[in-house]
């Protein structure tokens, strides 16, 4: 039986609500989805959904942890894994955060700007629980919530990473994410075929054929998809979309 494509709702997160933005930045065009995030995560998993990925905005760009307990709440309120970025710069932001009971910990500034101190992260929570968030424009990686050009090419920081044990990468090419105009597929391939490691994709998703496309490459690592946008305006019915994805209609 071929592998399926796992789809992750995301839920975005500014001043208490559900946001989605023009390439991950609120300033861009943000788009209110409601007040009630941890309605929002319920409704994701009454349709369905097997993991839920949550973006911090006010984390990322204020450094601020006021949406902390609305995330713990999400975890509560629902029974499958809960993802999560923003804003994490330090292992007291870590252990803060993996408190809440979080399963996973997407970090991208800290692994760039103090190596040191995520290593003591990486090292305490392991490959399981933290993985790389890589924001990329023109082959740049991109940081400080998608403000600051690093002045890093991401493969060599990627070829770092597993050096230092990364095992999965969250791959978005932030030219498009937000925008509905086509995910760049090539880019979450390469990353797979020159690391080894797994892939969640993210951004640009706009319909059922993109994540056919997508689910060619499972075989090669790219395993799941992050999908907002897309979801939170019926781009397609999405009981059926996780129906046809654990059916294995997909082939």
């Amino acid at each position: 039986m071929q592998p399926k494509l796992l789809v992750i709702p995301a839920i975005d997160i500014k001043n208490g609500k559900c946001v989605r933005s023009v390439q991950g930045i609120p300033e861009l065009d943000c788009y209110e989805y409601g007040d009630d995030p941890i309605e929002m995560a319920k409704i994701w998993r009454a349709e369905n959904a097997k993991m839920i990925h949550i973006v911090d905005f006010d984390g990322a760009h204020e450094l601020s942890k006021r949406n902390y307990k609305i995330i713990e709440e999400i975890c509560s309120s629902v029974v499958i894994p809960v993802e999560f970025s923003g804003g994490i710069r330090n292992m007291e932001d870590a252990e803060i955060i993996m408190n809440t009971a979080i399963s996973r910990l997407g970090i991208n500034t800290l692994a760039v700007n103090n190596r040191k101190e995520f290593l003591k992260v990486f090292n305490k929570y392991g490959p399981s629980k933290i993985v790389i968030t890589l924001d990329v424009q023109d082959e740049e990686l991109i940081i400080k919530g998608r403000t600051t050009k690093s002045g890093i090419h991401y493969r060599n920081f990627t070829k770092e990473m597993v050096e230092v044990g990364i095992k999965r990468f969250i791959v978005c090419d932030i030219t498009r994410n937000g925008t509905l105009n086509g995910p760049n597929i090539e880019l979450s391939k390469e990353i797979a075929e020159i690391t080894g490691a797994r892939v969640t994709h993210a951004g640009g998703i706009r319909n059922k054929d993109e994540l056919m496309d997508i689910q060619k490459l499972v075989s090669l690592g790219v395993d799941s998809v992050i999908v907002g946008r897309a979801l939170y305006e019926n781009r397609f019915p999405c009981q059926k979309l996780w129906r046809v994805a654990e059916s294995g209609i997909f082939n």
